[in-house]
């Protein structure tokens, strides 16, 4: 198995940023903000031909209540899983009280630690990195993160025992279904997400804006390999005010695109906002396939319960195609059933069809109902092919279908939908009209040709003449 080095530390000492530098990557958060990464984060990397997984922490060792504690709880998870542990900290801000608690409590565990010391860039290295030697860990390594130095030389330390691979091959991030959990700030999104891994993977608060990072987590479920999404919540862009809110978006609407299938969590109690209608028309933008969670079921009168389900059935009719599941994330009613609606999304948005047979049901729904008169001429739908997947893309090819009203492109997608029972995804249809090869072509005729076109008229007037005297 590979090795997992877990990067711990207390708040703003540099990890994510470390964490990028040895994935080569830019999956993790990064900003000048203390507290930002919350959850742990997993990233599979590889060097000198030695792969290991490295796992990002939120800081530790600055307060023990509220949120922090639940921080502190993903962080000591990650360093019980770890085989090599990497204690990050800041040479600029020097030696803090934190840093000597973590220090005590990790030396108590008997696993290798590496003392690592960060933002070595514009201080006197010797002069700032005296005071570590406090803490009983040998010499820190120095690195200054933010620019890659000493990163290198910081790996050949800490991956010195570590055997080197025959086939090192770098993460494949494409296998497996992924499966984006997105929604408003304090809707569930955490705690479904949990709910689906069955063990308290992210960290789920009472508090709005607490996922800022969208979190890939890889796992199987009954032999099949899923990579499940925990994104940070989309709040409306005027209620938008701090940068690492606007960051935490971009890297939700990037997670959607990345999924394969979306499942869109929605607050039961606070009904059917603006917002949530925005989100499913960023998924269908992005062609996504999609489940519907009206999260929070519990505990509602019966009342409140039937005026959702008229607020659902009104506000989502532009979706029929899409399965709404009414849940509860904190009491796993009704999670379970979630899997089935997303396989079906998966399939069908994932549809493989033969130019034949897909041609041969356009023939039976233009004979069924034949497309409009377009500038007094019919429109001709000669053949059709799939032109992608995730979403299903069907392109016809004819005359002047690029005519074709809406009406009769929404005729044209149910009749598909229905043909292959495709349920949770959108259905794109393109069309293609034949060019004409002697559009714009002037004629090309000899000059006896001409001529007897001349006499042919001249003999037309003089007919024409002739009868009306």
């Amino acid at each position: 198995m590979k090795p997992v080095i877990a990067l711990i530390g207390r708040p703003n000492v540099g990890k994510s940023t470390l964490f990028n530098q040895i994935t080569k990557s830019r999956d993790a958060l990064v900003a000048d903000f203390a507290g930002l990464t919350r959850d742990r984060k997993y990233g599979d990397a590889v060097y000198q031909n030695k792969s290991f997984i490295v796992v990002d922490t939120g800081g530790i060792g600055e307060s023990e209540g509220g949120i922090d504690s639940y921080m502190a709880e993903q962080s000591k998870t990650a360093i019980n899983e770890a085989d090599i542990i990497v204690f990050v900290v800041d040479a600029r801000a020097g030696l803090l009280a934190s840093d000597e608690q973590i220090a005590r409590e990790l030396r108590t565990l008997g696993k290798k630690v590496f003392l690592v010391a960060n933002k070595v860039d514009g201080v006197h290295a010797e002069a700032a990195l005296v005071e570590f030697f406090k803490l009983g860990m040998g010499e820190p390594l120095q690195v200054a993160a933010s620019h890659g130095r000493g990163v290198q030389q910081m790996l050949e330390d800490v991956l010195a025992d570590v055997p080197e691979d025959e086939n090192p091959e770098e993460h494949d991030k494409n296998t497996g279904l992924r499966l984006a959990i997105i929604g408003r700030p304090n809707v569930g999104k955490s705690t479904l997400v949990n709910r689906l891994l069955g063990e308290d993977r992210v960290v789920a608060f009472d508090q709005p804006g607490t996922t800022r990072d969208s979190i890939y987590i890889p796992f199987e479920r009954d032999g099949r390999q899923y990579t499940l999404i925990d994104t940070a919540g989309v709040r409306r862009k005027g209620k938008v005010d701090e940068m690492i809110e606007k960051f935490s978006i971009v890297k939700t609407l990037q997670a959607m695109k990345d999924a394969h299938v979306v499942v869109i969590v929605v607050d039961a109690r606070d009904g059917i906002v603006e917002q949530d209608l925005h989100l499913i028309g960023y998924a269908l933008e992005a062609g996504r396939a999609m489940v519907i969670a009206i999260n929070k079921w519990d505990n509602m009168s019966e009342y409140d319960r039937k005026q959702c389900k008229l607020d659902v059935d009104r506000r989502f009719d532009f979706i029929p195609w899409a399965k709404i599941h009414l849940i509860s994330a904190l009491h796993g009613t009704g999670v379970g059933d979630l899997y089935p609606s997303i396989h079906r999304a998966y399939d069908s948005s994932h549809l493989k069809v033969s130019p034949a047979k897909i041609t041969q049901i356009l023939n039976d729904a233009t004979d069924a109902h034949q497309p409009p008169m377009v500038q007094g001429r019919r429109i001709k739908m000669r053949y059709a092919h799939m032109g992608g997947q995730n979403p299903p893309t069907i392109v016809i090819h004819g005359n002047k279908v690029d005519k074709t009203p809406a009406d009769y492109r929404r005729y044209l997608e149910n009749v598909f939908r229905k043909v292959y029972k495709l349920e949770g995804t959108p259905v794109k249809i393109e069309f293609k009209t034949s060019e004409n090869p002697f559009e714009g072509r002037k004629s090309q005729i000899d000059e006896r040709t001409a001529a007897r076109r001349r006499r042919y008229v001249q003999k037309f007037k003089k007919a024409e003449k002739k009868f009306k005297r």
